[in-house]
């Protein structure tokens, strides 16, 4: 197999090299699969660095998210000690696991979902962080419904273009902020009623948006930009706080919150498979009935392709540049497979 392996930590994705390792094995609890894409995450370059909070032992493999083909099912029983594992030799199936950035890796049963049907490894590789977080931040945290008016920070990225997707077919109507004018297009394209500049005043754009300039139902901020949200949500609305992109963590004045009569929560969508296993069960069934009825469209960013392991530091520098939109997959297969 072939592989991005680090025996030490570099300063950025330029310094990572393409190697050659002995193959995986079918192991008593892991399936076997064949990558045939990988997508780059903003997490993946801080790991790389050591400047996340999930520090794996060295050596390691990089990358965390990939799709690909089930070569073998775990060779012992299911724990429960009957029925058969859920997936089997020869299945498609998009998950998430350290290691990615590879040509074989072992995954455990949770971390895996079947590919949606019509849809390739290479755009169902843009769906296991994006389209879960955006949803549990639009639905378990917000209690969004059809009819709200949702603003969308950081609507050009990977977990806002999917929040804008989402909150469309579920009957919202969304505002989408982005920095520059191709990322606001972008967001319209995706399903965005509206679309306001977040370099300017938008929080009065917002507001503008919604009728008799009442100010939105809901906010997702993926930025770290509460504070200035404040200025544009209604009474009684809900912001949800998914990261902090823009790179500030911010000290909220708490007596905003209840003058608005506000709600304001976080998302962690990585601790539901420890905390609450069935919402991410909920989660799951509910949005890959929404991708079989076409409600949800794949985010891929098309402007380049990255073809090979090799490519895998450029995807990862376009990221860390923040000019890209949607989610970067490289296609890592052999004869074009990604694209089946």
């Amino acid at each position: 197999m072939r592989a991005i392996q680090l025996p030490a930590l570099v300063n950025g994705p330029g310094e990572l090299r393409v190697v050659a390792l002995p193959d995986l094995k079918p192991h008593p609890t892991k399936y076997l699969v064949r990558i045939h894409a990988a997508a780059a995450n903003f997490f993946d370059n801080l790991q790389i660095q050591g400047k996340h909070q999930q520090k794996p032992p060295l050596p390691f493999i990089a990358g965390n998210e990939f799709s690909g083909e089930i070569l073998a099912v775990p060779t012992s029983r299911p724990k429960d000690g009957g029925g058969d594992w859920i997936f089997k030799r020869g299945d498609r199936v998009f998950g998430a696991g350290l290691g990615a950035f590879a040509t074989l890796i072992q995954a455990d049963q949770e971390d895996l979902r079947p590919v949606p049907k019509n849809w390739s490894y290479l755009e169902a590789c843009s769906l296991f962080y994006t389209a879960p977080t955006a949803y549990a931040a639009l639905i378990l945290r917000a209690q969004a419904k059809k009819g709200d008016f949702v603003l969308v920070h950081g609507a050009g990225g990977g977990v806002g273009l999917a929040a804008v997707t989402i909150a469309r077919a579920l009957g919202m109507y969304v505002i989408a902020s982005a920095d520059t004018e191709k990322k606001r297009q972008i967001a319209k394209s995706f399903g965005a009623h509206f679309v306001v500049d977040s370099k300017s005043d938008w929080a009065e754009q917002a507001k503008n948006h919604t009728p008799d300039r009442r100010g939105v139902d809901v906010v997702l901020d993926t930025l770290g930009v509460i504070e200035r949200s404040l200025k544009c949500i209604r009474w009684g609305g809900r912001l949800v706080i998914i990261g902090f992109a823009a790179g500030t963590i911010e000290k909220i004045p708490t007596n905003r919150l209840l003058l608005k009569n506000v709600s304001l929560s976080g998302l962690f969508w990585g601790m539901y498979a420890t905390m609450e296993p069935e919402s991410v069960a909920q989660v799951w069934n509910t949005l890959l009935a929404l991708i079989e009825e076409g409600g949800i469209t794949p985010i891929n960013y098309t402007e380049k392709e990255f073809r090979g392991l090799q490519e895998i530091p450029a995807a990862l520098e376009l990221l860390s540049r923040g000019t890209a939109w949607g989610k970067i997959v490289i296609d890592i297969s052999e004869h074009g497979k990604a694209k089946l």
